[in-house]
């Protein structure tokens, strides 16, 4: 047999090294990530003692490689829509504790005598918590399913965004050496134009070619294809000047956009674990035990700011945000440590060779030292929580609860019809506005060049110049029609006649707007004749507004995008029991309701309710029970549990998380889906004076028995009472909170209506 070449010796080595000291890592109860470092480590050339790897080249070839699949892999799990649907709560509390953090970075970096560049990176490094580590440890301690636990991880899908465009600015940074405004403004500029346009390329062409061609698309072919695109966008971001770390983060979370989304994460799992593990290895070969004993002080110094700082600027974020001190707390202990993107940053600078050699183990180091203390953090944030709610004056016991549970956080928005006109008009015209932009950029940077190749120079121009304003043709409709025949519109005009005068301006210019991208397309190709150019375009404008063409091709571009932006939430919706704006509504209440699966070796199975007792137990009341393509609404203490079946259960934090700890903890790893088409909705119910309800019991109205409606929650002067019995008397001006199908609800909210029963 011939000599095998280093790269399979060395990946032989380091896949084995790997492979055992992660089985320990897992019998110690830790974290896999740290066994990949310390694998590093044993198969680096810092370690004597063991066979060492030959061609450090490879293996840093094999790193990068490792991740362009990590940041796919973020990708997939971010997704642009997840981003906006967090809301401004995550991303007050994100900017606030990643700004602090990065000035303390900065400073701790000063006062170790660190250079510029260093500190930038430092504090770069030390602003953004490790998604793995958090995900796992809360996993492990059963606490995924808290409210603190979804804003931590909102937090973790801001950190992701922010984190690629830390990439950006650094490589910039390091390059040119030194900040200039202006340049760092375009180049942001820059970054955000190129964002948004493979966005919304991505989603208009990519699900329609899935779609197109699933029945060809089988897990083989599949895992070719989205390979394939993933580094198609990496060669094209490098080629616009971009990292490949973040052309792969763009198309992971284009495909997070698509129906076949958690296929696509299932076949990529198994190269995002290698190559991974292969990237967490190189950064444990770059540990030099020599450089951590040197630097042990500064080690210990970072570690300490890390774990203070963090925490305790994390929640403040989470609290001046508007939640309450409680959840605050327990989510700001939750982001103590630093993870994979503290390295990918410290690869960057090691790679671009602007950071000191000693400052990459260092970090290496505290990352590895703040994983260790995370779940010991997790578990006193409660204590701490206590220690302080003991000594809080009465007075100031309504801070506890943030000012958005108490109300003063909400306001409201009286939106007149201009508002909501201009708003809307605003975002039609924005992202038609971008797309045009692009395709005038792309057509002078790529199409133009080629035709002058190929054409005579005025034939070229000509070529272009059509070609150009056929592709503009459909979006250029949409800027100035989309939006002129909506309600607010009508309304205003006709309302009054003042309005009319806004409403022609308003129009005029979005003619103008267009008719000034048709001269940007023609002007450059055709420079001496402008007053005739100014007559074309105005032409141009004028056939594209009338044609019945291009307002179909419009219209059918425009739907395509939008069923493909929302097909994947339409299905997801579909397939959920519980509606999303039914959880979001309990959540603001600080009761979740939440889908419990009884696996088929749980003890739970074929024991009657009332064997079971959860509200006595756990506190949680079961609101349904789906069975297959059965619904059991508001199900008596007699009906038994069935394997498989699915409870629709309604509580608190604490009382679901112990429901789950008494059920779910039996999850296997193959799960059967079922379709659930029943939908448990939330509403609410006034009693107002006079009402025949009033001074009725809660087990007088027997909601369960005649209406398979359920009283959740009564909101009483201004507290909601959620632990209640069947002798609380209802009294005037209290809010019934029913949960149940909405049609049972809507007659049982009818029949109150009329102070009678439904019988």
């Amino acid at each position: 047999m011939g000599h095998l070449p280093p790269l399979i010796h060395d990946l032989a080595l380091i896949l084995i090294t790997a492979g055992a000291v992660t089985i320990l890592f897992k019998w110690l109860k830790q974290p896999v990530v740290l066994g990949y470092i310390v694998a590093g480590f044993l198969a680096g050339p810092n370690f004597v003692f063991f066979p060492s790897i030959g061609d450090n080249v490879n293996i840093q070839i094999w790193s990068e490689i490792g991740v362009i699949f990590l940041l796919f892999a973020l990708g997939l799990e971010f997704s642009f829509k997840k981003l906006i649907a967090v809301g401004g709560s995550a991303s007050i509390a994100t900017i606030i504790s990643m700004g602090a953090m990065t000035a303390i970075g900065y400073i701790t970096g000063k006062l170790l005598g660190l250079s510029a560049m260093d500190c930038i990176f430092l504090g770069c490094m030390i602003s953004m918590s490790s998604t793995t580590i958090i995900i796992k440890t809360l996993t492990d301690m059963g606490q995924q399913k808290q409210k603190f636990a979804g804003i931590v991880f909102a937090m973790l899908i801001v950190e992701d965004l922010v984190a690629i465009l830390m990439m950006v600015i650094l490589s910039t940074f390091a390059v040119s050496k030194h900040f200039e405004g202006a340049g760092l403004l375009k180049n942001l500029m820059v970054l955000v134009f190129f964002l948004l346009i493979w966005f919304i390329g991505g989603i208009y062409l990519i699900p329609s070619v899935l779609k197109r061609f699933q029945k060809y698309l089988n897990n083989e072919t599949l895992l070719v294809l989205v390979i394939g695109l993933c580094l198609g966008m990496v060669l094209f971001a490098s080629s616009a000047g971009f990292s490949a770390a973040l052309g792969a983060f763009v198309m992971g979370s284009i495909l997070a956009e698509t129906v076949e989304m958690k296929r696509i994460e299932h076949l990529v799992e198994p190269l995002k674990n290698l190559f991974g593990a292969v990237f967490f290895v190189s950064v444990g070969m770059m540990i030099d035990p020599a450089v951590l004993v040197a630097n042990i002080g500064t080690i210990l110094l970072i570690s300490a700011v890390i774990i203070t700082c963090m925490v305790s600027f994390s929640t403040l974020g989470i609290y001046v945000s508007g939640q309450s001190l409680k959840v605050a707390i327990q989510a700001g202990f939750c982001l103590s440590q630093i993870g994979e993107f503290s390295f990918i940053i410290a690869t960057l600078g090691k790679t671009l060779g602007v950071i000191d050699d000693f400052l990459y183990p260092v970090i290496v180091a505290v990352s590895t030292l703040t994983t260790f203390i995370s779940p010991y953090m997790m578990k006193v944030s409660m204590p701490v929580y206590d220690y302080i709610e003991k000594r809080v004056p009465p007075k100031w016991a309504k801070l506890l609860k943030g000012y958005e549970s108490t109300g003063y956080g909400t306001t409201v928005n009286r939106r007149t019809d201009w508002n909501i006109l201009l708003k809307e008009v605003g975002k039609v015209v924005g992202i038609y506005l971008l797309i045009c932009l692009s395709i005038i950029f792309l057509s002078s940077k790529f199409l133009l060049p080629w035709a002058l190749e190929k054409l005579p120079p005025v034939w070229a121009q000509l070529l272009v110049a059509v070609v150009t304003i056929i592709a503009l043709s459909p979006f250029m409709r949409a800027i100035i029609v989309r939006k002129s025949n909506s309600r607010e519109f009508k309304k205003l005009w006709n309302d009054r006649r003042l309005n009319r005068t806004g409403l022609i301006f308003l129009t005029i210019a979005r003619y103008m707007l267009c008719i000034a991208l048709v001269l940007g397309v023609l002007l450059p190709l055709f420079p001496n004749a402008t007053a005739i150019l100014v007559i074309v375009s105005v032409a141009v404008v004028a056939v594209v507004t009338r044609s019945l063409v291009v307002k179909r091709q419009s219209r059918r571009m425009e739907r395509v995008f939008i069923e493909n932006l929302n097909r994947k939430e339409e299905m997801e919706e579909r397939m959920t029991t519980v509606r999303k704006k039914t959880v979001k509504d309990l959540l603001d209440k600080e009761i979740h309701i939440e889908e419990i699966t009884v696996y088929q070796n749980s003890p739970s199975v074929g024991k009657t309710l009332k064997e079971l007792n959860f509200k006595q137990i756990s506190g949680v009341n079961i609101v349904s029970i789906i069975r297959g393509s059965k619904k059991i609404n508001i199900p008596d203490a007699n009906v038994r549990l069935f394997p498989f079946d699915k409870l629709v259960v309604v509580g608190s934090d604490e009382e679901i998380q112990k429901c789950l700890n008494r059920v779910d903890k039996y999850r296997e790893e193959s799960e059967v889906v079922d379709e659930a088409i029943h939908h448990i909705v939330l509403s609410n119910y006034v009693i107002e004076s006079g009402s025949a309800l009033a001074g009725q019991t809660i087990r007088e109205l027997n909601t369960r028995e005649r209406a398979e409606c359920m009283i959740i929650g009564i909101d009483r002067n201004g507290h909601t009472i959620s632990n209640f019995n069947g002798d609380l008397q209802l009294q005037k001006d209290d809010v019934l909170w029913l949960a149940g199908e909405q049609e049972k609800v809507l007659r049982f909210e009818e029949a109150m209506n009329q102070s009678q029963i439904i019988n």
